[in-house]
């Protein structure tokens, strides 16, 4: 009886998880072994289009780009977001209010980022570079979005700069979980800011820190709005991220199949880079931390 009931509590989520993640994949797999511009009658290409995907210096730049991203986003947002989400977690009045400016950009739609960050920021004329010279710096204007070695870099602050409210949002929350009896111990025993910080507050916070690597990580994976609107992978390739770039084959250049297998290539490295993390971070054998529990 009882596995009835719990059958039937999961059916939902399954039927969900099958209905749009599953079945999908199955259907991209499949097409990845045709020829297909989305008119003309599909014509069955075996693996072609997988030597192609792995034999393409386009694919790996885009692979290794994507891979770029992921360590950048994680090296700036981790850092930030858990400062301010260890800030943001004290009781003070205006810390809250600061909270309220500190989660706008969660607000605000991928697409609309990313046209305020590439016409009225970072364009030739826009406010980053008319700052730089009210101030005196000109020479340090740039054409942020039209440079092939700054493109990539302006696009990691713009995605940055849209997620770290919601880690800094789990980093808040995890914080204010810390037992204050830890703390006043911690004063009682003559430790500082700092000492209560790196010995009590970091050690609390390893599965939200864990949590939100996984989140950063696996979540870089699917970046295409933000960089679509700002650059569409350009100037050249040099923001074509792995997203992009199966987007652009199979809907831009019409070749279907071959987008197909980078959307496998991808989904297959988001399953193994979860894993893995979930694996060597002991995140799947989490248990509390507080005494007691």
């Amino acid at each position: 009886m009882r596995w009835i009931v719990a059958a039937l509590l999961l059916a939902p989520a399954a039927a969900f998880f099958a209905a749009f993640a599953l079945v999908p994949m199955i259907m991209a797999g499949v097409l990845s072994l045709y020829d297909w511009d989305g008119v003309s009658p599909a014509e069955y290409a075996g693996l072609g289009n997988w030597t192609e995907a792995f034999t393409d210096p386009v694919t790996a730049r885009a692979l290794l780009l994507t891979v770029q991203v992921m360590g950048l986003s994680w090296l700036i947002q981790t850092p930030i977001s858990l400062l301010l989400g260890v800030y943001l977690a004290g009781r003070q009045r205006h810390r809250a209010v600061l909270g309220v400016l500190y989660f706008l950009p969660l607000l605000f739609s991928a697409v609309a980022v990313g046209l305020i960050w590439s016409s009225a920021i970072l364009a030739p004329s826009g406010a980053l570079n008319t700052a730089l010279s009210s101030v005196g710096l000109s020479g340090l204007g740039r054409t942020w979005l039209g440079d092939t070695s700054l493109a990539v870099y302006a696009v990691i602050a713009v995605i940055a700069w849209q997620f770290i409210p919601f880690h800094t949002l789990l980093y808040q929350a995890g914080a204010r979980q810390v037992p204050q009896v830890l703390y006043e111990a911690a004063r009682i025993d003559g430790a500082g800011t700092l000492q209560q910080f790196f010995r009590i507050t970091l050690p609390q916070l390893k599965y939200t820190i864990i949590t939100s690597t996984v989140l950063i990580l696996t979540g870089s994976l699917t970046y295409f709005d933000v960089v679509f609107v700002m650059t569409g992978g350009g100037p050249g390739y040099a923001t074509r991220i792995l997203p992009l770039h199966m987007y652009l084959s199979a809907f831009k250049e019409t070749d279907f199949g071959y987008g197909s297998a980078i959307a496998v290539i991808l989904a297959t490295v988001g399953l193994t880079l979860s894993i893995v993390l979930l694996r060597v971070t002991g995140f799947s054998r989490m248990r509390s931390q507080q005494e007691g529990f």
